[in-house]
């Protein structure tokens, strides 16, 4: 094939990255807009970066040294870096290529100037932006210049910031190649960004400009605050017009240079709200022909708006798709889950077939349009304070949508699928035999699932699996269930809010509720520490233990058997795993490895276990706690005795105290039995991916994982599977990672995290939902990987969000601080049935508390504080 070295961007289309880059492909696209214009100019292809990288010398062996340094070491990538910059810049471009170049500046004039600028082929793409990890050079003018620069801009692939982006989104350099862009320079009256979607709340109806005198630079650089206008429906809604004491001008011999503006001129609009407004009617444009919202560099010269960039916007939430043009307000799935990551195709899809409620899928999450139940008075408040008791941000959220008036459309009642307006379910005896019975129901339809589809293979599995999931939801729906689980959380309500007014008491249900019966998820740890008993006795289990992480987590048991004392530590860590090993971290995607598959993920904390506990840790853990809600039951039912009409409250309390201590294990079952069950299809679903891994119709059977259910379920039948549509799910998914999930997205794309809203809390606290009493001090622990967990006795758990799987580490610490949570998610339920002091919901909690500093944890009043 001959190769291309020059390429007019009129003759080029978005689909020519690999040929010119991101951003050629970008403005070629661009170029064939109608009514979008462009200045002229033209590529240096890829074909020509890699004639010149053949030529460097060792370049094979500096890549290879490049692909094994650490993202985080950074001196180590300047400096190799720095040398493959200056080998690139030291290669003498070849005669033919030089020529090509040359010639292609003939129909624009040598002596023009012109803009050069990198141009990678990951770049500008809708996954990863790479804006501003390149170089640019403005006013660049004849053709040495030119050519001394295209070789700058090949070399820039390499710089510090381009390594290390690469290396963080898991992008092979070899993978990358540069292609650069010579365009006319374009000497603007004013410049700037334009932003088709809000950058900031994520609005896709608001669109925002950014505007300067001079050349765009000068915003880029951060020289000047630029001119901001809001613009929406064709009209500015709202703009902040700065000083803008200098501006980027052009050189008349070439460069550029930073100049000052006059200052009756520093404080005038640089655009005015008619040329806003048309500029982003253009953007609108372009935003349609790419089908996504767009990042756009414009100018504005005598003629009129000039477009010399635009990449998509990476940083937005995806919108759920929907079929209709109403309005939309959306909730967190993930958020009431604790399990705010992204979450593979099969294991959004099998959550959703498996769920109560239709969610929508975007940006790799689960969200639930709770539109209709907030159009009917009714609804929406008992939806408010179900959200409210929960997680306050969200329903401040919500509330701030529905201030407006205009989003959320007011109906007679909730309609078809709404909530009952009558609130919660029929009350119950406080019967501990009612929870038996619940839990043996559960078991015996697992069991009779474990039976039923070990027969079941190939598309037989597929045509039973929906036959299971509707067993599986019909369990869930059980109303009984539904009614032992609202009996705990409302005698919870009822003692905080009543001894609350009645003794003047913050939380006191935390105590009430220590070492609670039932709590699988609590035994759950516990449990741990008996195996930890175990193991502690036997030092060469110990020493293997300490080197397991370079061992297959398949031979691990088998090896963990030929040790001195190494068959009862197996055979404890089998009992646990047959009870717990279908449990992970994020275990609501099926996907995910299971504790039974990674055996190893377990091993740091039972280490920390046999470190920081003693023997026979587990029975007196639970023992004080059952003594200590002993000890406070006695308390306050004496002190409620003594209060006019004592009797009576006395009374009243000690029969929600019984009814809180029956019922409020339970609340953690359902979920152990969804992720039991999630267990026994994976394995099916597995055994299916095997089988089409041996017929050759997949390379791995993890390769399923980025199919949805259905798809999996045609794959089976046709034994053969879309290789480009599991890529690109591939690389939607690592893209994903970036992104932030909010707890509240409307259909126009804004992004709401909601606000506490509190004046109660210490200058420089970092607040949150309190849902575990007492006040703690110690080390903060900023873990984000359960895996990673090296704990000592008195930490303060930093992290994310936890779900059951994180209760083994609930054991070993003081106190828990976490980003994600409510006040009946799981973290909080066993911080309080452990007693540690606990804080949810704290906004980048991981990123401003860090690792090893010592912080105060205020549990009962909902704050951290971060002592000096």
């Amino acid at each position: 094939m001959t190769e291309q070295y020059v390429v007019d961007l009129q003759e080029v289309d978005a689909t020519q990255i690999a040929v010119v880059g991101g951003k050629g492909a970008q403005l070629g696209g661009l170029s064939g807009i109608e009514g979008v214009r462009v200045p002229g100019g033209f590529c240096v292809t890829t074909d020509a970066f890699r004639r010149v990288m053949a030529q460097v010398p060792s370049i094979e062996d500096r890549l290879d040294q490049l692909s094994r340094l650490n993202p985080d070491d950074r001196e180590e990538i300047r400096t190799l870096s720095a040398q493959i910059r200056r080998s690139i810049e030291g290669i003498a471009i070849p005669g033919d290529l030089s020529a090509a170049i040359v010639g292609a500046l003939t129909p624009f004039g040598e002596q023009t100037a012109y803009a050069v600028r990198s141009s990678a082929t990951a770049e500008d793409l809708p996954t990863a932006s790479f804006a501003g990890q390149q170089d640019t050079y403005l006013n660049v003018m004849g053709a040495t210049a030119i050519l001394q620069h295209v070789s700058r801009c090949w070399a820039s692939l390499f710089t510090e910031r381009a390594v290390t982006y690469r290396r963080r989104n898991g992008i092979e350099d070899r993978a990358v190649h540069m292609a650069v862009v010579v365009q006319r320079m374009v000497f603007p009256r004013a410049a700037g960004i334009l932003f088709t979607a809000d950058p900031v709340t994520g609005n896709r109806k608001v669109a925002t400009v950014d505007a300067g005198w001079g050349l765009g630079e000068a915003l880029v650089s951060g020289l000047v605050n630029p001119d901001v206008f809001k613009v929406r429906d064709g009209e500015v809604v709202a703009k902040a017009i700065a000083a803008k004491k200098c501006a980027v001008h052009a050189l008349p011999v070439g460069g550029t240079e930073e100049v000052a503006i006059d200052a009756q001129r520093q404080e005038q609009p640089a655009l005015t709200d008619v040329q806003a407004v048309e500029l982003v009617r253009l953007g609108r444009r372009i935003e349609a022909h790419f089908g996504r919202p767009q990042d756009i560099e414009w100018c504005l010269a005598d003629d009129g708006f000039q477009i010399v960039q635009s990449r998509p916007i990476t940083t937005l939430f995806p919108v759920p798709e929907t079929d209709d043009q109403e309005n939309h307000l959306y909730v967190s799935v993930g958020h009431q889950q604790m399990m705010t990551d992204p979450m593979k195709p099969l294991g959004l899809s099998i959550w959703q077939l498996t769920a109560m409620a239709p969610m929508h899928e975007a940006g790799g999450r689960l969200f639930v349009d709770v539109t209709r139940r907030l159009a009917s008075p009714a609804s929406r408040a008992a939806l408010l304070d179900l959200m409210g008791r929960g997680d306050p941000l969200v329903r401040d959220a919500l509330e701030t949508v529905l201030d407006r008036d205009d989003f959320v459309p007011s109906l007679p009642d909730a309609g078809p699928g709404g909530p009952p307006t009558s609130g919660a379910p029929a009350p119950i005896e406080t019967d501990p035999a009612i929870v038996t019975q619940l839990i043996e129901r559960s078991q015996t339809s697992i069991e009779t699932l474990r039976r039923d589809i070990h027969t079941k293979t190939g598309p037989a599995l597929f045509d039973f699996l929906p036959e299971a999931f509707e067993e599986h939801k019909r369990v869930l729906r059980d109303p009984l269930s539904m009614q032992a689980i609202m009996a705990g959380m409302e005698a919870t309500w009822w003692l905080n809010d009543k001894l609350g007014e009645w003794l003047g008491e913050k939380n006191a249900a935390d105590t009430l509720t220590l070492s609670a019966p039932g709590n699988v998820t609590s035994e759950m740890g516990l449990a741990l520490l008996d195996v930890a008993d175990v193991i502690r006795r036997r030092p060469e289990v110990v020493e293997f233990l300490q080197g397991v992480e370079y061992l297959e987590d398949t031979a691990f048991l088998e090896e963990l058997a030929k040790l001195a004392g190494g068959t009862e530590a197996r055979d404890a860590v089998e009992a646990y795993l047959d009870r717990y090993g279908m449990r992970c971290v994020g275990e609501i995607d099926i996907t995910r490895p299971r504790w039974r598959e990674r055996p190893t993920t377990l091993v740091p904390v039972i280490l920390d276990n046999v470190r920081n506990f003693e023997q026979g840790a587990a029975e007196r853990r639970f023992e004080e706690g059952r003594q200590k809600a002993q000890q406070k039951e006695q308390d306050v039912l004496s002190r409620l005795r003594a209060l006019p009409d004592g009797d009576r409250k006395a009374d009243e309390a000690k029969r929600m105290i019984d009814r809180v201590r029956t019922f409020i294990g339970y609340r953690e079952y359902p979920k152990y039995g969804i992720i039991s069950r999630y267990f026994v299809y994976k394995q099916a679903l597995l055994k299916e991916a095997e089988r089409l891994v041996q017929a050759g119709v997949l390379p791995e059977r993890e390769d399923v994982f980025y199919l949805t259910f259905q798809e999996f379920h045609e794959a089976v039948c046709a034994n053969q599977v879309d290789d480009q549509l599991i890529q690109d799910r591939k690389d939607a998914f690592r893209s994903y990672h970036a992104l932030t999930p909010p707890r509240v997205l409307t259909s126009d794309g804004e992004a709401l995290t909601g606000a506490y809203r509190r004046d109660d809390v210490p200058t420089g606290a970092l607040v949150g939902l309190p849902v575990s009493a007492g006040t703690i001090e110690g080390r903060a622990r900023v873990i984000l990987d359960m895996a990673e967990a090296d704990l000592q006795a008195g930490d303060i758990l930093v992290t994310a969000y936890t779900d059951p799987s994180w209760s083994p580490l609930f054991v070993g610490i003081a106190g828990l601080v976490t980003e994600v949570g409510g006040l009946m998610t799981h973290g909080a339920v066993i911080a309080r049935e452990y007693g540690l002091p606990a804080v949810v919901g704290v906004e980048q909690a991981t990123r401003l508390i860090r690792d090893g500093q010592r912080i105060r944890v205020h549990g009962t009043d909902g704050y951290v504080e971060i002592l000096p």
